[in-house]
């Protein structure tokens, strides 16, 4: 079986290549970004480094591919969603619908489409008490920002390809995962300080602390992928845990894992919704499972890799003090300068 994963160079898809790989899957994973922590031949078959922007790079990729994972996106933190609200909704508007034409038009069997919790209506998202967003509260659609706003319509365009090309497609609306890395493999500001955890005292949670997510560990987010790709499911599902925790606790819990209870200062900045957890009601009807690993389980394997790495990085002689600092994010387009070349 020869499978695509668009965007594998990242996090989740690295890890969804990996699995499928050693499922004995032949993988080809495209992406513009190198891995960091993982070599190209640890992780696939094959590894295309191309701008899926492009129709033609996406039909490259997908050529003779019968499974096709979507995972590529244009994104980061608050900071940086905020900041390139134009820019992101039109990079992940090309990747999106490029993905799935070039599938379409290499006859993949099946078709994966990784959305976002940011599609959800922004007004349900107002209490941190947040019982649970189900599938159907993400239309009609009044997502907080344009990294949201683009993905509601690829479950429809689906829809009608797939009722014209007997694709069958599948699309998961995912909750916060864990370990944290960002889009460009950096250590993720937000796990930051053990993460030097004292950081934690000069430098905490955004805003007041109070506001809510679940998270979700990378081997439920692996498994529960490659479930929905393959089941008869043909709606979207989410795909995230419902244990819900706010800042300041999490704050708190990654601080426990070093036995330290050191004084939490809330700062301004942007912090999303203020309250978002999934409702798993469906993905339990559709599918017989759901994400199980806990939050605490989740945050001790992060915690314990992220200090692995903090202190590789020392061992080698490096600076660590930019693991306990945040920077300011500003709009940037050299992405889109990029394509003019």
């Amino acid at each position: 079986l020869k499978v695509c994963i668009g965007g594998g160079a990242g996090f989740i898809g690295s890890h969804i290549a990996k699995q499928l790989m050693a499922e004995g899957c032949y993988v080809v994973c495209a992406d513009w970004k190198d891995n960091e922590f993982m070599k190209p031949e640890e992780f696939c078959n094959e590894f295309m480094k191309l701008d899926l922007r492009i129709l033609e790079n996406c039909l490259k990729a997908t050529e003779g591919c019968q499974h096709v994972y979507n995972l590529a996106a244009d994104m980061g933190g608050m900071g940086f969603i905020v900041s390139n609200q134009a820019v992101l909704l039109y990079n992940n508007t090309m990747i999106s619908f490029n993905m799935l034409e070039a599938a379409r038009q290499n006859n993949a069997k099946r078709f994966f489409y990784s959305s976002t919790a940011c599609v959800y209506n922004e007004a349900l998202q107002m209490d941190p008490e947040n019982p649970g967003l189900t599938e159907d509260m993400a239309w009609p659609a009044r997502p907080q920002d344009t990294y949201g706003l683009e993905k509601p319509g690829l479950p429809d365009l689906r829809t009608l390809m797939a009722w014209r090309s007997c694709m069958p497609r599948k699309c998961a609306w995912p909750t916060q995962g864990l370990p944290y890395q960002d889009s460009d493999g950096t250590l993720s500001q937000r796990l930051r300080p053990e993460r030097n955890l004292e950081g934690w005292a000069r430098e905490g949670p955004r805003s007041d602390g109070k506001q809510t997510r679940s998270f979700m560990f990378i081997d439920d987010c692996v498994e529960g992928s490659i479930r929905m790709l393959l089941s008869d499911c043909a709606v979207p599902l989410n795909l995230g845990t419902d244990e819900m925790i706010d800042m300041n606790h999490f704050a708190r819990l990654a601080m426990s894992f070093e036995g330290k209870d050191l004084p939490i200062k809330n700062i301004p900045g942007p912090e999303g919704v203020r309250g978002r957890n999934s409702d798993n009601t469906m993905i339990k009807e559709k599918l017989g499972w759901a994400p199980s690993i806990s939050l605490h389980d989740g945050i001790k394997a992060t915690h314990a890799w992220i200090k692995e790495q903090i202190m590789a990085e020392a061992a080698a002689g490096h600076s660590t003090e930019n693991f306990s600092s945040s920077e300011v994010v500003v709009q940037v387009t050299d992405t889109l300068d990029e394509l003019r070349k």
